[in-house]
Protein backbone atom coordinates (compact mmCIF):
# COMPACT_ATOMS: atom_id res chain seq x y z
CA UNK A 1 0.00 0.00 0.00
CA UNK A 2 1.43 3.74 -1.08
CA UNK A 3 1.44 6.51 1.26
CA UNK A 4 -1.27 7.76 -0.56
CA UNK A 5 -3.44 4.50 -0.05
CA UNK A 6 -2.77 4.94 3.53
CA UNK A 7 -3.63 8.34 3.94
CA UNK A 8 -7.07 7.58 1.80
CA UNK A 9 -8.01 4.67 3.65
CA UNK A 10 -7.60 7.07 6.94
CA UNK A 11 -9.66 9.64 5.88
CA UNK A 12 -12.10 7.21 5.15
CA UNK A 13 -12.20 5.87 8.63
CA UNK A 14 -12.91 9.78 9.67
CA UNK A 15 -15.56 10.35 7.33
CA UNK A 16 -18.26 8.91 9.98
CA UNK A 17 -17.06 11.20 13.07
CA UNK A 18 -17.31 14.39 10.55
CA UNK A 19 -20.80 13.07 9.63
CA UNK A 20 -19.83 13.22 5.89
CA UNK A 21 -20.27 10.50 2.97
CA UNK A 22 -17.76 11.56 0.72
CA UNK A 23 -14.80 13.59 -0.26
CA UNK A 24 -14.74 15.86 -3.47
CA UNK A 25 -11.08 17.29 -4.13
CA UNK A 26 -10.03 19.50 -6.94
CA UNK A 27 -6.87 19.41 -8.19
CA UNK A 28 -4.32 20.99 -5.24
CA UNK A 29 -2.42 20.02 -2.04
CA UNK A 30 -5.37 17.47 -0.47
CA UNK A 31 -5.96 15.91 -4.03
CA UNK A 32 -2.08 15.20 -4.04
CA UNK A 33 -2.12 14.25 -0.05
CA UNK A 34 -4.00 11.35 -1.19
CA UNK A 35 -4.13 10.63 -4.41
CA UNK A 36 -0.30 11.59 -5.68
CA UNK A 37 -1.68 13.62 -8.68
CA UNK A 38 0.02 17.06 -8.96
CA UNK A 39 -2.15 19.60 -11.32
CA UNK A 40 -3.66 22.80 -11.06
CA UNK A 41 -7.24 23.62 -10.84
CA UNK A 42 -8.72 25.15 -14.76
CA UNK A 43 -11.87 25.49 -16.49
CA UNK A 44 -12.11 21.82 -16.81
CA UNK A 45 -13.43 20.25 -13.98
CA UNK A 46 -11.41 17.67 -12.52
CA UNK A 47 -12.20 15.54 -9.04
CA UNK A 48 -11.10 13.42 -6.85
CA UNK A 49 -13.94 11.68 -5.21
CA UNK A 50 -13.58 9.62 -1.83
CA UNK A 51 -16.25 7.89 -0.21
CA UNK A 52 -16.24 6.62 3.39
CA UNK A 53 -16.63 3.25 1.60
CA UNK A 54 -14.72 1.65 -1.24
CA UNK A 55 -12.63 2.77 -3.64
CA UNK A 56 -12.25 6.17 -4.92
CA UNK A 57 -13.12 7.53 -8.33
CA UNK A 58 -11.41 10.52 -10.16
CA UNK A 59 -13.28 12.06 -12.78
CA UNK A 60 -11.44 13.84 -15.29
CA UNK A 61 -11.53 15.09 -18.99
CA UNK A 62 -10.43 12.88 -21.47
CA UNK A 63 -7.45 14.73 -22.23
CA UNK A 64 -5.83 14.55 -19.15
CA UNK A 65 -6.76 10.86 -18.29
CA UNK A 66 -3.59 9.04 -19.32
CA UNK A 67 -1.48 11.83 -17.01
CA UNK A 68 -3.47 11.11 -13.87
CA UNK A 69 -3.34 7.03 -14.51
CA UNK A 70 0.28 7.37 -14.74
CA UNK A 71 0.33 9.51 -11.55
CA UNK A 72 -1.96 7.68 -8.74
CA UNK A 73 -2.89 4.43 -7.43
CA UNK A 74 -6.35 5.00 -7.93
CA UNK A 75 -7.76 2.31 -10.46
CA UNK A 76 -11.28 3.99 -11.25
CA UNK A 77 -10.88 7.02 -13.35
CA UNK A 78 -13.63 7.90 -15.64
CA UNK A 79 -13.40 10.55 -18.04
CA UNK A 80 -15.77 12.85 -19.82
CA UNK A 81 -15.01 14.97 -23.48
CA UNK A 82 -15.52 18.04 -24.47
CA UNK A 83 -18.57 17.84 -25.62
CA UNK A 84 -20.73 16.84 -23.68
CA UNK A 85 -18.97 18.34 -20.56
CA UNK A 86 -18.30 16.49 -16.91
CA UNK A 87 -21.46 16.19 -15.05
CA UNK A 88 -23.25 13.31 -16.85
CA UNK A 89 -20.32 11.61 -15.44
CA UNK A 90 -20.06 13.11 -12.62
CA UNK A 91 -23.97 12.78 -12.07
CA UNK A 92 -24.03 9.49 -12.44
CA UNK A 93 -21.13 8.99 -9.62
CA UNK A 94 -23.33 11.18 -7.54
CA UNK A 95 -26.31 8.83 -7.74
CA UNK A 96 -23.89 5.58 -7.21
CA UNK A 97 -22.87 7.23 -3.72
CA UNK A 98 -26.29 9.37 -2.79
CA UNK A 99 -24.09 11.51 -0.37
CA UNK A 100 -26.06 13.38 1.94
CA UNK A 101 -23.47 15.45 3.17
CA UNK A 102 -20.68 16.09 1.08
CA UNK A 103 -16.84 17.57 2.04
CA UNK A 104 -15.56 20.00 -0.97
CA UNK A 105 -12.16 20.98 -0.96
CA UNK A 106 -11.42 24.01 1.01
CA UNK A 107 -9.83 25.84 -2.17
CA UNK A 108 -12.07 24.38 -4.93
CA UNK A 109 -13.43 27.26 -7.12
CA UNK A 110 -16.45 29.13 -6.38
CA UNK A 111 -18.05 28.19 -9.89
CA UNK A 112 -17.61 23.97 -9.32
CA UNK A 113 -18.72 24.26 -5.58
CA UNK A 114 -22.00 25.92 -6.60
CA UNK A 115 -22.43 23.42 -9.67
CA UNK A 116 -21.59 20.32 -7.70
CA UNK A 117 -24.21 21.69 -5.03
CA UNK A 118 -26.87 21.90 -7.74
CA UNK A 119 -26.24 18.29 -9.00
CA UNK A 120 -27.04 16.56 -5.81
CA UNK A 121 -29.29 13.58 -6.50
CA UNK A 122 -30.64 14.43 -2.28
CA UNK A 123 -31.83 18.46 -2.48
CA UNK A 124 -31.47 18.20 1.52
CA UNK A 125 -28.16 17.43 1.03
CA UNK A 126 -25.06 19.59 2.75
CA UNK A 127 -21.35 20.48 1.73
CA UNK A 128 -18.67 20.95 4.02
CA UNK A 129 -14.97 21.55 3.68
CA UNK A 130 -12.38 18.55 3.67
CA UNK A 131 -10.57 20.21 6.29
CA UNK A 132 -12.95 18.94 8.57
CA UNK A 133 -11.02 15.72 7.59
CA UNK A 134 -7.89 16.13 6.10
CA UNK A 135 -6.81 19.15 8.48
CA UNK A 136 -5.79 16.79 11.65
CA UNK A 137 -4.06 14.30 9.66
CA UNK A 138 -1.98 17.00 7.74
CA UNK A 139 -1.17 18.01 10.48
CA UNK A 140 0.65 15.07 11.72
CA UNK A 141 2.95 13.89 9.01
CA UNK A 142 3.95 10.43 8.38
CA UNK A 143 7.85 8.63 7.47
CA UNK A 144 7.30 9.69 3.98
CA UNK A 145 6.66 13.27 4.16
CA UNK A 146 9.39 13.57 7.06
CA UNK A 147 11.80 11.89 4.82
CA UNK A 148 10.97 14.23 2.29
CA UNK A 149 10.80 17.51 4.35
CA UNK A 150 14.16 16.59 5.91
CA UNK A 151 15.69 16.69 2.02
CA UNK A 152 14.28 19.92 1.45
CA UNK A 153 15.70 21.14 4.24
CA UNK A 154 19.11 19.72 3.39
CA UNK A 155 18.92 21.21 0.01
CA UNK A 156 18.37 24.77 1.64
CA UNK A 157 20.90 24.56 4.00
CA UNK A 158 23.56 23.75 1.28
CA UNK A 159 22.33 26.56 -0.36
CA UNK A 160 23.13 28.41 2.35
CA UNK A 161 26.63 27.35 2.69
CA UNK A 162 27.63 28.23 -0.63
CA UNK A 163 26.08 31.76 -0.07
CA UNK A 164 28.22 32.53 2.91
CA UNK A 165 31.12 31.03 1.20
CA UNK A 166 30.13 34.08 -1.34
CA UNK A 167 31.69 36.48 1.48
CA UNK A 168 32.75 39.69 0.27
CA UNK A 169 32.19 38.82 -3.50
CA UNK A 170 28.27 39.23 -2.11
CA UNK A 171 29.00 42.86 -1.60
CA UNK A 172 28.17 45.02 -4.93
CA UNK A 173 25.39 42.83 -6.36
CA UNK A 174 22.07 43.48 -5.95
CA UNK A 175 19.17 41.83 -3.80
CA UNK A 176 17.72 40.38 -6.99
CA UNK A 177 21.15 38.97 -8.36
CA UNK A 178 21.95 37.36 -4.86
CA UNK A 179 18.22 35.92 -4.92
CA UNK A 180 18.79 34.62 -8.45
CA UNK A 181 22.37 32.81 -6.88
CA UNK A 182 20.00 31.61 -4.44
CA UNK A 183 18.01 29.91 -6.51
CA UNK A 184 20.29 28.76 -9.12
CA UNK A 185 22.40 26.91 -5.72
CA UNK A 186 18.92 25.70 -4.75
CA UNK A 187 18.81 23.79 -8.14
CA UNK A 188 21.98 22.31 -8.62
CA UNK A 189 21.40 20.35 -4.74
CA UNK A 190 18.81 18.90 -6.27
CA UNK A 191 15.84 21.36 -5.63
CA UNK A 192 12.71 21.92 -7.57
CA UNK A 193 12.03 25.82 -8.12
CA UNK A 194 11.25 27.49 -5.11
CA UNK A 195 8.85 27.58 -2.37
CA UNK A 196 8.05 30.90 -2.26
CA UNK A 197 9.57 34.29 -3.58
CA UNK A 198 12.73 34.30 -2.27
CA UNK A 199 13.67 36.98 0.21
CA UNK A 200 16.81 39.26 0.11
CA UNK A 201 16.52 42.14 2.35
CA UNK A 202 19.73 44.46 2.78
CA UNK A 203 20.11 47.05 4.99
CA UNK A 204 16.71 48.73 5.28
CA UNK A 205 14.59 46.67 3.48
CA UNK A 206 15.60 43.47 5.98
CA UNK A 207 13.51 45.54 8.65
CA UNK A 208 10.27 44.92 6.26
CA UNK A 209 9.66 41.02 6.92
CA UNK A 210 8.47 40.50 3.07
CA UNK A 211 10.57 42.40 1.67
CA UNK A 212 10.63 41.90 -2.92
CA UNK A 213 14.19 41.52 -3.70
CA UNK A 214 15.06 44.37 -6.10
CA UNK A 215 18.25 46.58 -7.13
CA UNK A 216 19.63 47.73 -3.81
CA UNK A 217 23.04 46.49 -3.81
CA UNK A 218 24.65 45.45 -0.89
CA UNK A 219 26.88 47.54 0.78
CA UNK A 220 29.98 47.12 4.24
CA UNK A 221 28.55 46.89 6.71
CA UNK A 222 24.38 45.73 5.75
CA UNK A 223 22.81 43.01 7.86
CA UNK A 224 21.14 40.93 5.02
CA UNK A 225 18.32 39.44 5.42
CA UNK A 226 17.80 35.93 3.35
CA UNK A 227 14.45 33.88 3.50
CA UNK A 228 14.17 30.98 1.26
CA UNK A 229 13.28 27.66 0.44
CA UNK A 230 12.62 25.10 -2.71
CA UNK A 231 10.82 22.02 -3.27
CA UNK A 232 11.50 18.42 -3.25
CA UNK A 233 8.61 15.98 -4.19
CA UNK A 234 6.66 18.98 -3.58
CA UNK A 235 6.96 19.13 -0.08
CA UNK A 236 8.66 22.09 0.69
CA UNK A 237 11.92 24.07 2.94
CA UNK A 238 11.96 27.28 4.21
CA UNK A 239 14.99 28.97 6.36
CA UNK A 240 15.79 32.74 7.20
CA UNK A 241 19.48 33.78 8.05
CA UNK A 242 20.44 37.08 8.62
CA UNK A 243 24.27 37.93 8.10
CA UNK A 244 26.99 40.49 7.11
CA UNK A 245 29.42 40.54 3.96
CA UNK A 246 31.54 42.42 4.80
CA UNK A 247 32.47 45.10 7.11
CA UNK A 248 31.07 46.35 10.90
CA UNK A 249 27.52 46.50 10.98
CA UNK A 250 25.20 48.88 12.95
CA UNK A 251 26.07 49.79 16.55
CA UNK A 252 22.97 48.17 17.67
CA UNK A 253 22.71 45.09 15.36
CA UNK A 254 24.91 42.63 17.48
CA UNK A 255 23.13 42.96 20.25
CA UNK A 256 19.63 42.54 18.07
CA UNK A 257 20.91 39.75 15.96
CA UNK A 258 21.56 37.86 19.99
CA UNK A 259 18.36 38.77 21.24
CA UNK A 260 16.93 36.99 18.12
CA UNK A 261 19.21 34.25 18.05
CA UNK A 262 18.57 33.64 21.79
CA UNK A 263 14.24 34.08 21.53
CA UNK A 264 14.70 31.20 18.79
CA UNK A 265 16.81 29.34 20.90
CA UNK A 266 14.15 29.28 23.79
CA UNK A 267 11.47 28.56 21.58
CA UNK A 268 12.82 25.37 20.00
CA UNK A 269 13.39 24.00 23.77
CA UNK A 270 9.76 25.03 24.36
CA UNK A 271 8.96 22.37 21.55
CA UNK A 272 7.78 19.20 23.42
CA UNK A 273 4.55 17.07 23.03
CA UNK A 274 1.10 18.39 24.99
CA UNK A 275 2.78 21.94 24.69
CA UNK A 276 0.47 24.49 23.69
CA UNK A 277 2.08 26.60 20.28
CA UNK A 278 0.72 29.86 22.40
CA UNK A 279 3.83 28.26 24.70
CA UNK A 280 6.59 28.42 22.03
CA UNK A 281 4.81 31.78 20.96
CA UNK A 282 5.73 32.83 24.16
CA UNK A 283 9.34 31.71 25.09
CA UNK A 284 10.10 33.64 22.14
CA UNK A 285 8.03 36.57 22.03
CA UNK A 286 9.15 36.68 26.17
CA UNK A 287 12.76 37.43 25.43
CA UNK A 288 11.90 40.01 22.41
CA UNK A 289 10.24 42.18 25.29
CA UNK A 290 12.28 41.52 27.97
CA UNK A 291 15.44 43.62 25.43
CA UNK A 292 12.81 45.79 24.96
CA UNK A 293 12.28 45.26 21.21
CA UNK A 294 8.45 43.70 21.27
CA UNK A 295 6.80 46.25 19.71
CA UNK A 296 9.41 45.39 16.37
CA UNK A 297 8.35 41.68 16.55
CA UNK A 298 5.20 42.27 13.93
CA UNK A 299 4.33 38.31 13.42
CA UNK A 300 3.98 35.01 14.75
CA UNK A 301 6.77 32.89 16.14
CA UNK A 302 5.67 30.14 12.98
CA UNK A 303 3.61 28.20 11.26
CA UNK A 304 3.13 24.75 9.83
CA UNK A 305 5.30 23.60 6.70
CA UNK A 306 3.60 20.35 4.99
CA UNK A 307 2.83 20.20 1.02
CA UNK A 308 1.93 23.89 1.86
CA UNK A 309 4.39 26.44 3.08
CA UNK A 310 2.22 27.74 5.58
CA UNK A 311 -0.14 25.43 7.10
CA UNK A 312 -1.34 24.56 10.49
CA UNK A 313 -0.37 24.42 13.22
CA UNK A 314 0.02 28.60 13.66
CA UNK A 315 2.55 29.54 16.36
CA UNK A 316 0.98 32.42 17.50
CA UNK A 317 -0.16 34.43 20.85
CA UNK A 318 -2.22 32.86 22.75
CA UNK A 319 -2.58 29.58 20.31
CA UNK A 320 -4.35 26.89 21.78
CA UNK A 321 -2.95 23.94 19.32
CA UNK A 322 -1.54 20.83 21.34
CA UNK A 323 1.98 19.71 19.88
CA UNK A 324 2.13 15.90 19.33
CA UNK A 325 4.93 13.87 17.30
CA UNK A 326 4.66 14.75 13.49
CA UNK A 327 3.89 17.92 13.67
CA UNK A 328 6.10 20.22 11.64
CA UNK A 329 6.32 23.91 11.96
CA UNK A 330 8.76 26.91 11.57
CA UNK A 331 10.43 28.72 14.47
CA UNK A 332 11.06 32.27 13.01
CA UNK A 333 11.20 35.39 15.64
CA UNK A 334 12.23 38.51 14.29
CA UNK A 335 12.95 42.47 15.09
CA UNK A 336 12.44 44.81 12.77
CA UNK A 337 13.70 48.01 13.15
CA UNK A 338 12.25 50.67 10.40
CA UNK A 339 14.60 52.37 8.37
CA UNK A 340 17.57 51.07 10.06
CA UNK A 341 17.57 46.64 9.30
CA UNK A 342 15.61 44.20 10.18
CA UNK A 343 17.15 40.08 11.93
CA UNK A 344 15.01 37.09 11.42
CA UNK A 345 16.38 33.71 11.91
CA UNK A 346 14.14 30.64 10.99
CA UNK A 347 14.44 27.01 11.22
CA UNK A 348 11.69 24.15 10.77
CA UNK A 349 11.71 21.84 13.72
CA UNK A 350 9.36 17.85 13.95
CA UNK A 351 8.19 17.77 17.04
CA UNK A 352 9.59 14.40 18.76
CA UNK A 353 8.62 11.99 21.29
CA UNK A 354 10.31 14.00 23.51
CA UNK A 355 11.30 17.52 22.28
CA UNK A 356 11.96 18.96 18.88
CA UNK A 357 14.41 17.99 15.64
CA UNK A 358 15.70 21.05 14.10
CA UNK A 359 15.91 20.35 9.79
CA UNK A 360 17.91 23.28 9.41
CA UNK A 361 21.63 22.79 10.83
CA UNK A 362 23.20 25.51 9.01
CA UNK A 363 25.37 28.33 11.33
CA UNK A 364 22.68 30.95 12.87
CA UNK A 365 25.51 33.32 13.67
CA UNK A 366 25.53 36.92 11.32
CA UNK A 367 29.53 36.18 10.64
CA UNK A 368 30.96 35.05 7.62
Amino acid sequence: MTPFERRTRRAQSRLDAAGADALALSPGRDCYYLSGVEAEQSDRLQLLVVPAEGDPTFVVPTLEADAVRTATWVEDVRTWNDDEGPWPTLESLLEELSPSRLLLADRMWTRFSLALREHLPDPDASVGLASEVLGPMRRLKDDAELETLRAAADVADAAMRDVRALGTDAVGTTEADLAAYVEERLAAHGGSGVAFETIVGAGANGADPHHASGDREIRPGDPVVLDFGTRVDAYPSDQTRTVVFDGDPPGAFRRVHEVVRKAQERAVAAVEPGVRTGAVDRAARSVIEDAGYGERFVHRTGHGVGLDVHEEPNVVAGGETELAPGMVFSVEPGVYLPDRFGVRIEDVVVVTEDGAERLNRTDRGWRL
